[in-house]
């Protein structure tokens, strides 16, 4: 009971920091600037969006336009740009977070060309936590209940627990060989099935990770 009591404490904590951070970046640079981005955008002004964000869960990745309706979303710092990972620090709920970041990219999903929100995987560090390089994804669909995802690297495969559009490292002792396999790596494989059926692979490329990892480290220590 005590341990099915820290696992499921974990999980939370886990989620409710990686929901933030789709918000969190989008206010920043908006979909589609990651990678261009290479300082610190102004201050979000108000979304004349039709459809707030209040609207959706709050677990989906969303466009720009609607991110500055979060209240008091927290603007993150990009510390750099390292070929297609950025490095960031926020500071949500006044605890500091950083966080490298890719987007994929390749994407693809059986049946073909189903719509989807951006995708993202993270991997974060939260020293007041102590916690470092945790790996997220979000997938930008409502993953298939009780369905786990998959990451291939380098030939080995690694499980995902799922809930809502987001994924974590299944078995936590894993993670640490996970992130050295994607620093050694040349990309990386991830493949989920959504509640309604349909199944997505997404292609992330390791370029510059190893970079944005240190650079991320640096900062937090």
């Amino acid at each position: 009971m005590t341990r099915g009591k820290i696992k499921n404490h974990r999980v939370t904590n886990r989620h409710r920091v990686a929901w933030a951070l789709p918000a969190i970046v989008a206010a920043q640079v908006g979909i589609g600037g990651l990678a261009s981005a290479q300082q610190p955008a102004p201050a979000a002004k108000p979304s004349a969006s039709p459809k707030p964000a209040a609207s959706k869960p709050a677990t989906s990745a969303t466009p720009a336009a609607a991110a500055p309706s979060v209240p008091g979303a927290p603007q993150p710092t990009l510390l750099g740009q390292f070929g297609d990972w950025g490095a960031y620090a926020a500071t949500p709920g006044g605890k500091k977070v950083c966080f490298a970041l890719a987007k994929p990219a390749n994407s693809s999903t059986s049946p073909p060309n189903r719509p989807r929100d951006p995708a993202y995987m993270f991997i974060s560090s939260r020293p007041a936590e102590k916690v470092k390089d945790e790996v997220s994804i979000i997938f930008g669909y409502g993953l298939k209940p009780n369905a786990d995802a998959n990451i291939e690297v380098a030939g080995a495969y690694y499980t995902m627990y799922t809930q809502a559009d987001g994924a974590w490292v299944k078995n936590a002792a894993e993670e640490t060989r996970l992130v050295e396999a994607m620093r050694k790596g040349q990309d990386l494989t991830i493949k989920g099935m959504s509640a309604k059926g349909t199944a997505s692979t997404d292609v992330y490329s390791l370029k510059g990770l190893p970079q944005a990892l240190d650079r991320v480290g640096q900062e937090c220590r």
